[in-house]
């Protein structure tokens, strides 16, 4: 049994994905080639949002974003203590200071009610996570930015693919940014991600920042990065798109399936109304994670720990001044199972029999 089953997917569109990479190589257009171009065409449309811009990483399109919007030495941005690594790394990188709000037990993501009495005129950016594939409750946060003429960015690395009332995550927010990951919802052959937004304005910005700062070949007129997205990875995500939405619903039903039957002990993912989580994970709380990890070791049956510390306790990010009692008995208590559109129903009762009896 597999965490994540990426060779069944492989095999369900081998030829398609190796018929694209071949034509890439043929081509021989490996940076900014049709397909990059192509892909960002796909993902506008899906998503809803009026551009796209691709690139390197989900981790890159943090940066980007928040290069975009001028984050700098001495500002500060609110945001999840219970996230990746990375939603907090792009802060330090640009010389700005996280300021975490707590979590709900709920879903895992930023409580928006916590947020305003964040604020200060510091404060230049919100950025909420939307975990394990599921959006944060963006109503109530863009109400808050819209007031103090804060910008939001949605760090939607897990949730490509969920809706909110009716709309795509990443189009949700002033800017919006993914990751694909292999092991993501939508993910490519390597690092890759994209960054939505609706304004032409940023739109420009971030397409000069992600290519060196440049306006046009050679012309540097702000500090940028190398933020391209490869050719490659372009034509394997746009195989993956084509059964993009039947993945979607397969993981719905495996995540279903396990709330459905894992026994009342644990705390299974929630979900709210108007809401479609993609379950990038699925992640349960255990009252006695250390007895649940070795009943999952004794059944040679694979988990991880999504996340064992919050951000302001990891070495890099230390920061005393913050305590967030919801995110920090979250990180001792939650467990992530096998989860992937393949799964079979006879898996998943092995891993049910193994936590329930």
């Amino acid at each position: 049994m597999k965490f994540i089953d990426l060779e069944k997917q492989y095999k369900r569109i081998n030829k398609k994905i190796d018929l694209a990479i071949s034509n890439v190589f043929n081509n021989c257009n490996f940076i900014n080639g049709p397909e990059v171009t192509e892909l960002e065409n796909r993902l506008r449309k899906y998503t809803g949002a009026k551009y796209c811009i691709s690139c390197s990483s989900g981790t890159d399109a943090l940066l980007i974003a928040l290069m975009a919007i001028g984050i700098k030495q001495g500002d500060e941005v609110i945001t999840s203590p219970f996230t990746f690594a990375s939603t907090v790394e792009t802060i330090f990188l640009l010389g700005a200071k996280p300021i975490y709000a707590d979590i709900n037990i709920d879903d895992f993501n930023i409580n928006p009610d916590l947020i305003e009495d964040l604020i200060s005129p510091k404060t230049k950016a919100i950025v909420p996570v939307s975990l394990f594939g599921q959006c944060a409750n963006m109503k109530l946060i863009n109400e808050i930015g819209k007031k103090y003429n804060i910008p939001v960015i949605e760090d939607g690395a897990q949730s490509f693919g969920a809706t909110y009332h009716g709309k795509k995550s990443c189009a949700l927010t002033d800017i919006g940014c993914t990751s694909f990951f292999p092991s993501k919802p939508l993910g490519c052959y390597g690092d890759g991600g994209a960054i939505f937004t609706s304004s032409s304005e940023l739109n420009e910005l971030m397409k000069s920042i992600r290519s060196h700062g440049q306006e046009k070949r050679y012309q540097h007129t702000r500090i940028g990065i190398n933020g391209r997205l490869d050719t490659i990875q372009a034509a394997i995500l746009l195989q993956k798109m084509e059964i993009f939405d039947d993945e979607i619903e397969r993981r719905i039903n495996v995540a279903n399936y396990y709330s459905e039957n894992l026994s009342s002990k644990y705390i299974v993912p929630k979900e709210f109304e108007n809401t479609q989580s993609v379950y990038a994970q699925y992640s349960i709380l255990s009252s006695d994670r250390n007895q649940t990890i070795k009943r999952l070791e004794d059944c040679k049956i694979p988990f991880a720990i999504h996340y064992p510390k919050v951000a302001y306790k990891q070495k890099a990010f230390l920061d005393c001044n913050f305590e967030c009692g919801v995110a920090e008995d979250v990180s001792n208590r939650i467990l992530s199972l096998p989860m992937h559109p393949y799964m079979k129903k006879s898996q998943q009762n092995i891993i049910l029999d193994c936590l329930n009896n």
